[in-house]
This record gives structure tokens, sequence and C-alpha cells, in this order.
């Protein structure tokens, strides 16, 4: 009897490290799926914050050299991240030119539709009249958003019209090339580049 209890135990004791063993590598494996699913998923930094401050600023610098002689520039920015684009062009175009008068307006319009959605400017139309007006967004992909975005300001006679992107990812089905360009990005159509100007992750990504 006493015999028979101990293989017994013996045997109980094997079936118990045997099937720990196999919980272990279980878990081994879930947690390499997890990992590698992780890596996959991860965004790929292509410019940190202080190269994405240097590209705002030597754009704002092309800017001024090309437009040095105007008296205003309107900088006009595509909501969401094209507008906080703009707003920092300006803020940089104040430092480098405070003689030129400077007006930045907020271009709204709905990216996701693939027909014309509404624009709404949150200037009147009329007050941009013969002016210089610089168009601003974060990425141009096929051009479509730029091309939309420019309808309003060909309504009115001004004297000139430029576009300016901080990644220009080289896929144009519109006739539409950025004048000012921050960074130039060969990417595919299934990749995401994601321009991010919050404090916490402010950059360029690819995802």
């Amino acid at each position: 009897m006493i015999k028979f209890n101990f293989i017994h135990n013996k045997h109980a004791t094997l079936i118990i490290k045997f099937s720990f063993g196999i919980v272990i590598k279980v878990l081994l494996f879930i947690f390499v799926c997890l990992l590698d699913k992780k890596i996959d998923t991860m965004d790929s930094l292509i410019l940190d914050k202080k190269q994405l401050i240097q590209k705002i600023n030597r754009i704002a610098i092309e800017i001024y050299e090309q437009n040095f002689q105007e008296t205003d520039i309107v900088v006009a920015g595509i909501v969401s991240n094209g507008y906080l684009f703009a707003m920092m062009i300006c803020e940089e175009l104040s430092k480098i030119a405070p003689n030129i008068s400077l007006k930045l307006v907020k271009v709204n319009l709905d990216k996701s539709l693939n027909i014309q959605s509404e624009i709404q400017l949150d200037q009147p139309i009329e007050s941009l009249t013969n002016k210089t007006i610089i168009l601003v967004d974060d990425v141009v992909n096929t051009g479509r958003v730029l091309a939309y975005a420019l309808q309003p300001f060909l309504s009115i006679p001004t004297k000139k019209i430029q576009t300016a992107v901080m990644i220009d990812r080289s896929h144009q089905h519109y006739p539409i090339v950025a004048d000012y360009v921050g960074y130039s990005l060969a990417t595919t159509f299934k990749e995401h580049v994601e321009v991010s100007f919050d404090e916490k992750r402010f950059g360029v990504y690819l995802k």
C-alpha cells in the first residue's frame, strides 16, 4: 500500500510538472505573438520634434524669400493639422518679416469625402482680394484636398496663390504641386503618415 502511494504520488508529480511545462510554453508563445504584433503596429518616427521645427522654420524662410516684396500675406490652413501648421508658419514669419501684414485663415472642409465637400472660411472671402495666399496642409497624398481647398480663392482676384505642406507623399492624381515642402516621402497607399503637433507626440510618424 505504501509502495502504491509512492508510485501514485510520483506519477502525479510528473503529470503536474509536465502540465506546468505546457502552460509555460503556451504563455511564452502568447507573449511572443503579442510582442510581434506590437512591433508590427509600432509607429516609425520619421521626424522628431527638433527636426519638425527646423522644417517649419525653413518653410517660413522660403516663403519670405519668395514674397519679401509683399506687404500682405494670407496664410490659409486646412483643418485641423493644416491650420496648426499654418499658425506655426505665421509665428515664424512674424519674426522674420515684421514689416509684412499676416492674416491667418481657417479652411474648413471634410477630407473624408471622395467628392467635393462644402468649404467654409473663417474670414470673408472679399477681405482676401488682391493678396498673396499661401494654402497650407500637413500632408499631400493625391492632391485632391488641396485642389478642392483652392476653390474659394479662385473666385476672387489674387496676386499669387502658393501651397505649402509638411509631407509630400508623391501620389499626385491632381495637377497640384506644392511650392513649399518640408519633407518628401515615398510610401505605399496602405501606409499612413501622421504629422502630430501634440506636445507629447510632436513629430512625423509612418504607420
